[in-house]
């Protein structure tokens, strides 16, 4: 059993993971961050210790949680080798230890799963599928957790992982995970850069956000029974010309964002 964790990193990821974990009854040895202030205060919300150097990283722990940016994943790698520890024989009556190496995860959408191999003998994925903010609480307990390893006992551990804090958990290779990742792209970040826009040219003619939001509660409300091809409303579902060469006209002042519209209303009137 996974008894102890230690947590690489200290920013949205790691500080929802950490706090899950610990309320299950996990042991967070040590947060490990090149900022020592964003080390200390994670760790401090965690009654835990903290660590800023990579050689003061504790090889004690069971299980390593890699949760930052893909590039600091590559650099930390170069850096980072986890010793092997001594596990009991199952022969009765010896004491020969055999060596275990400790299990190592990142929590990337995008990144290889290879990218650890030369960190431990135990690899894999612990991936949230999900997006956080430090300060805004989620469902964890609902998150799709996508989980790989490069064995079946380290699949197994982290399998019995996720699911004490989700009841979502599955098994999903490299390249699946890169597909959902990049539907998730799509899904979450664009959708709320686009919020963003709405935001923006409303603010600029002093109208509140709030007038859209039991639009995009409907719209979200729509998808949770239908696909959202079927629900696709809008002057481009309709080819609605004279709606879209108005708004366009309207964007002129706003060059960028009229260029957004542009493409796509052009992809959904090819949907």
């Amino acid at each position: 059993m996974i008894k102890s964790i230690v947590l690489i990193g200290s920013g949205n990821v790691a500080t929802h993971l950490g706090i899950a974990l610990k309320k299950v009854g996990c042991k967070i040895d040590q947060v490990y961050s090149p900022n020592k202030e964003h080390a200390a205060i994670l760790a401090k919300k965690l009654k835990t210790k903290s660590c800023s150097t990579i050689e003061s990283i504790n090889q004690e722990a069971d299980l390593y949680i890699m949760a930052v940016k893909d590039d600091a994943i590559t650099e930390l790698t170069q850096h980072l080798k986890l010793q092997t520890s001594p596990q009991p024989s199952r022969k009765v009556g010896t004491s020969t230890p055999k060596e275990r190496g400790k299990i190592i995860v990142h929590t990337s959408g995008s990144a290889s799963m290879e990218v650890l191999k030369n960190v431990s003998k135990n690899i894999g994925v612990f991936y949230p599928l999900q997006t956080f903010s430090k300060d805004i609480k989620v469902e964890i307990n609902q998150v799709p957790f996508c989980i790989e390893a490069n064995n079946k006992a380290t699949e197994k551990l982290l399998i019995q992982l996720a699911k004490t804090i989700s009841y979502n958990v599955n098994i999903v290779s490299s390249e699946q995970r890169k597909t959902i990742h990049v539907a998730a792209v799509f899904a979450c970040n664009f959708s709320n850069h686009l919020f963003s826009i709405s935001e923006k040219i409303l603010n600029d003619n002093k109208i509140s956000f709030d007038i859209l939001k039991p639009l995009i509660y409907e719209t979200i409300y729509k998808i949770e029974k239908h696909s959202p091809t079927q629900v696709q409303t809008g002057p481009a579902k309709r080819k609605d010309k004279k709606t879209i060469q108005a708004h366009l006209e309207f964007l002129k002042t706003y060059p960028e964002f009229r260029k957004i519209y542009r493409e796509l209303s052009e992809s959904i009137e090819k949907a």
